[in-house]
């Protein structure tokens, strides 16, 4: 059974006229990679986290959650080049455990993806709304409130999605050179960041260095390892990549480094011109340099921010077509919406009912709901795929690894501590809703999707 799988979720493995068009190099990915990465976690995350939970200190904080998020990077990089598919840790999960384990790892991807292009849409019309605000452009509560706070419709965060699911219709390279001009603006503004506070670094910010002591850093690492959340979405692009087997690895390896990188700068600086106490803001950048007086570069950061958070929502709505894609291929979800647009080579049904789901989350719900549901579903996913690396290194020796994850099994089982780790540390009420979203996912399977897979069919 496991060698049908295989074979089955091997690249290349896709009829012609359903397939994906490859036209992402290296670069491509390198971008969408740090499109999907900085974002919420440069411009609020990392104010937040010093002020309540490691102080200046968070520098080391970044760097414990980098090397956890490599971990995890390392094993996706490695079944992404010998494996393939379109489904991310779905795929591997197919290859390595069987359907019903990829289920639930599918299941718990469209959860996290959903809720997570659906927050960062509600965080994205706020930003939009003050810089409106700032202008003095007005729009009224019933637009940009959800009827839990008052409004009738948050209607940014819903033209935000209708402009992000045309544009993934239009085809994969059209979004890919969109993120690549939105990413290069809010690598200016880290820049701009980087420039602007160098000469205002003040020591005696950092003389209390551990005030919350090292399990503050823990903490923070906790914390801020959600900061790397997205670079598994290059994972769902080997379908449409020029030569996957390099290019996918190199993708998510040199884009985990990059942001990580610059989440240490940014933080030791920010923690640097002012004091950490002061970072526990809506926008610390933004709001530590108007502290020191510089109000065009904060305006500049504030915009920045707008752009980090598009990015993040183009990509990671990218993934989750690619994810429902590939389960829709295996029957697991309704065959009939893998439809592949013959013109833009695009899985237009799929985007348009995410798109339509994004957007009700998105213009109706409170941004702490949508959020909560998050976080569980990433790290449980990071967990099986690296568990995903010792099985299949144990079960297929033979098979060709254009990439290999170094010093296994070490790697991948600190990627598992790292990830289970940082699950016993989420809230009980997070734990909750995740048994429930699994026993959801249970039913619809044993009523649904069991009888109607690909793989079922063959066993009948």
């Amino acid at each position: 059974m496991l060698s049908r799988l295989l074979r089955k979720k091997t690249i290349g493995h896709v009829d012609q006229d359903s397939s994906l068009h490859r036209s992402l190099n290296a670069l491509d990915l390198t971008l969408m990679g740090i499109g999907a990465i900085i974002g919420a976690g440069v411009f609020v995350l990392t104010g937040i986290a010093a002020a309540t939970k490691a102080g200046p200190a968070i520098v080391i904080s970044y760097v414990i959650a980098g090397l956890a998020s490599l971990f995890a990077a390392l094993a996706y990089a490695e079944l992404a080049a010998s494996i393939g598919g379109t489904g991310s840790a779905y795929s591997y999960a197919y290859a390595g455990f069987g359907e019903l384990i990829a289920w639930l790892i599918g299941w718990n991807l469209l959860l996290e993806y959903i809720m997570s292009v659906g927050t960062v849409a509600i965080g994205w019309s706020g930003y939009v709304n003050n810089f409106f605000d700032a202008i003095h452009i007005h729009l009224p509560d019933a637009l940009t409130k959800n009827p839990f706070e008052g409004g009738v419709i948050n209607l940014l965060a819903l033209l935000i999605i209708i402009t992000l699911t045309a544009l993934l219709c239009l085809g994969v390279k059209h979004s890919a050179r969109f993120n690549a001009v939105i990413v290069f603006i809010k690598l200016i503004t880290i820049a701009v960041f980087i420039v602007v506070a160098i000469p205002n670094v003040e020591i005696q910010n950092w003389s209390n260095f551990f005030p919350f002591g090292w399990s503050g850093v823990m903490q923070g690492a906790a914390l801020v390892f959600f900061a790397y959340i997205g670079f598994d979405a290059l994972s769902t692009a080997v379908e449409e990549s020029i030569n996957p087997q390099r290019n996918i690895p190199l993708g998510i390896i040199s884009s985990l480094i990059v942001c990580t990188v610059i989440y240490i700068v940014v933080s030791a600086l920010l923690t640097g011109i002012v004091p950490y106490t002061t970072l526990n803001v809506r926008s610390p950048v933004a709001d530590a340099l108007l502290k020191i007086g510089h109000h065009f570069a904060a305006g500049i950061i504030a915009a920045g921010a707008i752009a980090g958070l598009t990015t993040v929502m183009l990509v990671m709505f990218y993934g989750l077509s690619r994810i429902c894609l590939a389960m829709s291929r295996d029957g697991l979800l309704p065959t009939s919406i893998a439809n592949i647009h013959p013109q833009t080579r695009t899985p237009i049904r799929i985007i348009i009912i995410n798109g339509v789901l994004i957007g009700v989350i998105a213009s109706i719900a409170p941004i702490d709901r949508a959020a909560e549901l998050v976080n569980i579903g990433t790290l449980s996913a990071f967990t099986f795929v690296c568990a995903g690396v010792i099985v299949f290194r144990w079960t297929h020796p033979s098979i060709a690894r254009p990439f290999k994850l170094p010093l296994n099994p070490v790697i991948p089982i600190l990627g598992i501590i790292s990830c289970l780790y940082l699950m016993i540390n989420l809230p009980a009420i997070t734990w909750w809703r995740f048994l429930i979203w699994t026993l959801l996912g249970l039913f619809i399977y044993f009523t649904y999707g069991m009888k109607n897979s690909a793989l079922g069919r063959q066993d009948f």
